[in-house]
């Protein structure tokens, strides 16, 4: 007798491959990145200009990461 196993991945469910890890990897590296490209943009502003925009300097580095988080959640 033999026994068989059949393992599908669907969209939204943990695998725990060498891919997986990869992948992890490469969505991790690209929200880092666009976190550090919003803080160096953003820190690079005036303090009249954040507030054109609605911002305090102490905001940037929040809205950073609410820009990162969103960008790789599309």
């Amino acid at each position: 007798m033999a026994v068989t196993s059949d393992f599908t991945a669907v969209k939204g469910t943990p695998s725990f491959g060498f891919s997986s890890v990869i992948e992890a990897m490469k969505a991790r590296f690209i929200r880092h990145r666009m976190y550090r490209q919003t803080v160096n943009e953003l820190s690079e502003l005036s303090a009249r200009e954040l507030a054109d925009l609605g911002l305090h300097r102490s905001m940037i580095k929040r809205v950073a990461q609410q820009a990162a988080s969103e960008y790789t959640a599309r």
